[in-house]
């Protein structure tokens, strides 16, 4: 698709506020405030381009997910050594590699897509709210009129927004992914907990009550705020200030050093909400959050709060990679000519 001619008004478009947008937005998607482009999307085409973009990516990475998840639920072996133990088992899962392989070698490989229907779920709702969201929000923030730099703070804030408005919705496909990743082998004889993702939802709100389906809402709006504002706002400034760069321009190369750059920022700051999240909705030891991460610091070691965090980072590096590039393409499809 041709290029969009920046002129007239069009010159006035913040540089930086195209600067992480998809490709396809760039050459004459407008967004708003974006005057003077030769066509736009729609927020349904937006909310459905970055639903397409956030499944796939599912779906390339859910293995290091269920992973990250068996990691982040084990408990540390401090535990059996102050009961008197002896010589306390040593952890069932250890490492990226060994946890996969563990989970194939015991349950067969298609338990590492396990959760991948409500996994699915999640993206269609979740991240097709929070990243369809982030350019009208950040526009919001920053005023019709704005010209120039986006600042950083506003672009954080636009994440935080959208991370919060589109978990609170999502939380029961979160929940639901999060049980069926748990469930690790079973001895012969017992039965699982749940059949499959829709078993699931029915079961946790007739035997729990229909607000279990939110169980865990609040490390959740926590973890995918925080975890979504540094990814967009990352991934937003990563690209601006690599497009600076000599030799560098907006193609495959900046979108993949942009979105590792992301999924490491996003992990470093996310990581302790995410451990906390994945405990409270894998066990309901916990009365709080507050009760789950001081449990978890008693009991297992500051460091637990980092439990997972190659897996972690493995799957957000390349999830975001795979979902922007995704991106990228994808809105080339929805994007409409203006009438004028």
């Amino acid at each position: 698709m041709p290029a969009a001619s920046l002129q007239g008004d069009g010159m006035k478009i913040a540089t930086t506020t195209k600067c992480c947008l998809p490709l396809a937005q760039q050459q004459g998607a407008a967004m708003p405030g974006d005057h003077g482009s030769k066509g736009d999307i729609s927020f349904a085409g937006r909310f459905t381009a970055s639903a397409i973009a956030a499944c796939f990516a599912e779906i390339c990475t859910i293995p290091l997910d269920t992973a990250k998840v068996r990691l982040q639920l084990q408990k540390n072996v401090v535990a059996a050594a102050a009961s008197g133990d002896a010589a306390p088992a040593l952890p069932k899962y250890r490492g990226l590699l060994g946890t996969a392989a563990t989970i194939a070698r015991e349950e067969g490989a298609a338990a590492l897509w396990k959760g991948i229907v409500p996994g699915l779920h999640r993206q269609c709702i979740y991240g097709g709210l929070r990243i369809g969201l982030y350019e009208p929000v950040k526009s919001f923030y920053v005023g019709k009129d704005h010209v120039g730099d986006v600042p950083l703070s506003k672009k954080i804030a636009a994440g935080f927004t959208t991370g919060a408005i589109a978990i609170s919705i999502a939380n029961p496909t979160d929940l639901v992914k999060v049980r069926l990743q748990a469930e690790g082998k079973l001895a012969p004889g017992v039965p699982r907990r749940y059949t499959g993702a829709m078993d699931a939802y029915s079961k946790i709100a007739r035997q729990e009550g229909v607000a279990a389906l939110w169980t865990g809402l609040g490390p959740n709006v926590a973890r995918n705020a925080i975890i979504n504002a540094a990814e967009l706002a990352s991934y937003d400034q990563v690209k601006q200030t690599i497009l600076k760069l000599p030799g560098f321009k907006d193609d495959v190369v900046t979108h993949l050093f942009a979105g590792l750059g992301a999924g490491f920022f996003a992990v470093c700051v996310g990581s302790p909400v995410d451990v906390v999240k994945s405990r409270m909705m894998g066990d309901s030891a916990y009365k709080s959050t507050l009760d789950c991460f001081v449990k978890t610091l008693k009991n297992d070691g500051p460091l637990a709060f980092y439990k997972g965090f190659l897996p972690n980072f493995a799957r957000l590096g390349s999830w975001n990679v795979i979902m922007f590039l995704t991106l990228e393409q994808v809105q080339k499809l929805f994007v409409r000519k203006a009438t004028s």
